[in-house]
């Protein structure tokens, strides 16, 4: 397992990926979207909890009820593409810890204390939306995430239970690449890095 990818596949994930608002009027599969959560699920997570839950919106019905939640920039851009994560974070995640985690008492860290529980919920469900998105991207699609969302339009259509609270969407597909702005810059080593 130790190798290093190629010069392509870098590209497909990182140089040459971009956060698309155009898309391509190609469908996404439910076999994509099973595949791409095939991938992204092998991400780690603190003690293994997996507290992100997703939604995949491509019905009319679904999108007619994302819609009233998304920021007036958001609308176009998610209606259009084919599909739309809903990336959210599960608050009583510890529950799956017995299976998740079996080796020790986990869920024994987390229950009754809510500042711990959301603290590591909002931090391990945000990098599996981050492996969501690298998973979109290896398989030949593209993405196109963002926050600009009224959350609890969002968690109220979506999450009536109040357990399950969204942190942002990514809508994905075959992205309209005539379509881009110029990449934006990024901090160099120096600015954002140091060694010790």
């Amino acid at each position: 397992m130790s190798h290093a990818l190629d010069r392509q596949a870098l590209d497909t994930l990182f140089r040459e990926a971009r956060s698309f608002s155009y898309w391509q009027d190609t469908p996404v599969s439910d076999e994509q979207v099973r595949q791409i959560y095939d991938l992204m699920k092998m991400g780690p997570t603190a003690a293994n909890s997996c507290p992100a839950r997703l939604v995949f919106v491509k019905s009319a019905a679904a999108r007619a009820r994302l819609k009233p939640c998304l920021n007036e920039g958001n609308v176009d851009k998610s209606m259009t593409a084919p599909a739309v994560a809903i990336i959210a974070m599960d608050l009583e995640f510890y529950n799956h810890l017995p299976t998740l985690f079996p080796h020790t008492d986990a869920k024994s860290w987390f229950e009754g204390k809510p500042d711990k529980i959301r603290h590591s919920a909002m931090l391990n469900s945000s990098l599996q939306g981050a492996y969501l998105i690298m998973a979109i991207r290896s398989l030949g699609l593209d993405a196109g995430p963002m926050s600009g969302v009224n959350f609890d339009k969002l968690d109220a259509e979506f999450f009536p239970d109040g357990k399950t609270k969204g942190i942002f969407i990514c809508a994905f597909g075959h992205g309209q690449r005539d379509k881009l702005h110029p990449r934006s810059p990024r901090l160099g080593f120096d600015v954002a890095c140091r060694i010790e």
